[in-house]
């Protein structure tokens, strides 16, 4: 074979621009100032000292929580007030004079913290007039570089929260409460650990980082690309071609990424255009890799940081949770590949031919290497080490395997401008999440200080009549509302201390809770009117944006499904019981049968929603099917084998017609 022929299909002409696409469709990366000379070098610097102190504490001892977060909020807002402009309109290629007073100004009120963190904490909550002053302002640069840089939305919620907790016995019904001194919530958000240095802080503060840094790292190796070409040589001679390569490598991609709309904009790049090639319409291919990229933030290990989250506010530890979200995710991965599998076959669409694809067996002679990295991370996770001592342990193999592949085959691919460049990347990355859960920190902090968790539980479950479902569908609307305008970590973080107590209070196990709340938060990403994954595929597609997200939500359908069949039922997260924090799963005989029927009937949905299974599907046999999917998607024996006498029923239907269609 030539090397003309030898190249892979993802080299091709079809491939975007993706750091234009970037720019274009993500709005952190659009607003990033564009650094040169001197201080482009000093932002650099500062970049790599954050994830170089990063590193050197997650492997060999974190700092006391008050010194570790106040470093890394000085690190996060210094840098996000370098790279992100306060306007529109202010210069991409240098900083404001104003931007050089935030600096100071944040480099003094949080190192305040760092340096007297014993004196404050011995004064148990009580303030001074440096402390009043400093909290103020600290509380301000919070809620200005948020807007900068995650958008209004948050830092406005976070207004109406303060307020709250100040304006308490103006308040109506539950929500009243004696109300607070400006003093006494300055203290709470400013001195403590329960506002702006609360736990969100604290996790981006260790893992989050880490992870962060370890998707960087992995990008300076190029696995971004290998993930694409695996999926090609997987999946693209399926009639389904380009299309499930997008799934597959949309995937991958998104079980190390945090951003549905950076995966949608970096797969995309490659995937869409060619699946209209195939012949997808355009709106279709858009939509396919928004709903792809989006479950990459419920797909464990990563899971958009909120895992990390979870686990801190659980209590119930780190690999427990990527456990009870695996089959939930791998269902919502199996429904979009299934559904764009029968749009294939309804449209009569082939693949691409083999000697136009990768082979798999010289990818990974090639690349093969590439694995290792996410082998070891989840073997390190299994194994019962922390998260943090997990990364740091992956990062170094990671860095370790691309240095020595270099070095065997001699073509540089790997060296010290590399890992600097990773470095440099990571901490970039990093700025956003910490930026938000820093703001997300004083929501949750007014939750603490004025019991507002209980109160908002309270009035839920009065409103539904103490019904189950009712409650549910109210926090499915508060979490895609919410999940419109908050990136994945702060609606999270948001959602648990708002509506998982409302659940909890109906019974609802603790770890099912948090799973259908961040569910509906990530799927916000796709859902129309405010859809920014779907709006980006549309973008790179040529799309219309509203089409291009109902579709994405139509494919998306199980997400929608199933996050209420475990809420109700948590067999499907592989659950028996949840005890404080201790998590008892389902024996694995156990959990085959429930994960094998909720496949089917996946297949069943997809079935109903497009009209085709084996062939075009009559409205008679649409409506049985969708019954068929949620009898087989709800664990339970009985329900299961109506729902496969049902999908037996409609295949021999179907291919008696398809018979009569050939003989006629």
């Amino acid at each position: 074979m030539s090397d003309e022929k030898e190249k892979l299909i993802t080299e091709s002409e079809v491939a975007l621009d993706v750091d234009k696409l970037m720019e274009e469709f993500d709005k952190e990366t659009s607003s990033l100032r564009k650094l040169s000379g001197n201080i482009g070098k000093i932002a650099a610097i500062i970049a790599i000292a954050m994830s170089v102190f990063h590193l050197w504490t997650a492997g060999f001892g974190t700092l006391l929580s008050a010194k570790q977060r106040s470093l890394h909020i000085i690190f996060a807002f210094v840098l996000g007030f370098i790279f992100y402009p306060g306007s529109k309109k202010a210069k991409k290629d240098k900083i404001s004079p104003l931007d050089y007073v935030f600096i100071v100004l944040v480099i003094i009120v949080f190192g305040y913290l760092f340096l007297f963190n014993e004196q404050i904490a011995l004064k148990a909550g009580s303030v001074n007039n440096i402390d009043l002053i400093f909290g103020i302002v600290a509380i301000l640069i919070t809620l200005e570089i948020a807007r900068r840089v995650v958008g209004a939305a948050l830092p406005i919620v976070a207004i109406i929260f303060l307020a709250y907790a100040y304006l308490g016995p103006y308040m109506p019904g539950l929500l009243a409460h004696r109300g607070f001194s400006l003093e006494r919530i300055v203290s709470h958000m400013y001195l403590g650990l329960e506002g702006i240095m609360g736990i969100p802080l604290g996790v981006s503060a260790t893992f989050v980082f880490m992870f962060i840094l370890f998707g960087a790292v992995l990008d300076k190796t190029g696995v971004g690309k290998f993930f694409i070409d695996v999926a090609y040589a997987i999946t693209g001679h399926s009639k389904s071609g380009p299309a499930m390569t997008a799934v597959v490598a949309s995937g991958f991609m998104g079980s190390i990424s945090g951003s549905s709309v950076a995966n949608t904009v970096t797969t995309g790049a490659f995937t869409i255009p060619l699946m209209k090639k195939t012949g997808y319409k355009p709106y279709f291919a858009g939509a396919v890799e928004a709903a792809a990229s989006t479950g990459g933030q419920i797909m464990p290990p990563v899971m958009g940081a909120a895992a990390f989250i979870m686990a801190e506010f659980t209590g119930i530890a780190y690999n427990k949770i990527i456990i009870a979200a695996a089959i939930p995710a791998l269902l919502y991965y199996f429904a979009v590949g299934t559904m764009v599998h029968l749009e294939a076959s309804k449209l009569g669409l082939k693949g691409l031919p083999r000697d136009q694809l990768p082979k798999i067996s010289r990818i990974m002679k090639k690349d093969g290497y590439m694995i290792l990295p996410l082998v070891a991370i989840v073997f390190f996770l299994l194994a019962g080490y922390t998260p943090l001592k997990s990364a740091f342990y992956a990062i170094v193999f990671s860095i370790v395997i691309a240095v020595l592949v270099s070095l065997i085959k001699h073509n540089h691919s790997f060296g010290i401008k590399e890992f600097l460049g990773a470095l440099e990347s990571g901490a970039k990355s990093a700025v956003g999440v910490a930026c938000a859960c820093a703001c997300a920190g004083m929501i949750v902090g007014v939750v603490t200080l004025t019991g507002l968790g209980l109160r908002i539980a309270e009035l839920i479950v009065s409103i539904a009549g103490g019904s189950l479902i009712l409650t549910l569908f109210f926090t499915m609307l508060a979490s895609l509302i919410l999940g419109m305008g908050l990136p994945t970590t702060a609606k999270y973080i948001v959602l648990a201390t708002m509506a998982v107590p409302a659940l909890i209070k109906l019974d609802v196990n603790i770890m099912a809770a948090h799973l259908f709340i961040l569910y509906f938060g990530v799927i916000a990403d796709i859902t129309p009117p405010v859809a920014l994954a779907a709006y980006a595929g549309a973008g790179i597609a040529g799309a219309n944006s509203m089409k291009t997200g109902f579709q994405a939500v139509k494919l998306a359908l199980a997400a929608f499904i199933v996050p209420y069949i475990f809420a109700m039922d948590p067999t499907l997260i592989l659950v028996e019981e949840v005890v404080g924090t201790t998590v008892k799963f389902l024996p694995v005989f156990k959990a085959i049968p429930v994960a094998v029927s909720a496949m089917i009937g996946i297949v069943c949905l997809a079935g109903a929603v497009e009209g085709y299974l084996f062939d075009h599907c009559k409205v008679y046999e649409r409506i049985p099917l969708a019954i068929a999917a949620f009898l087989l998607l709800k664990p339970g024996t009985v329900s299961d084998l109506i729902g496969l006498v049902v999908l037996v029923g409609i295949y021999f239907l179907q291919k008696q017609r398809i018979k009569n269609k050939i003989t006629a």
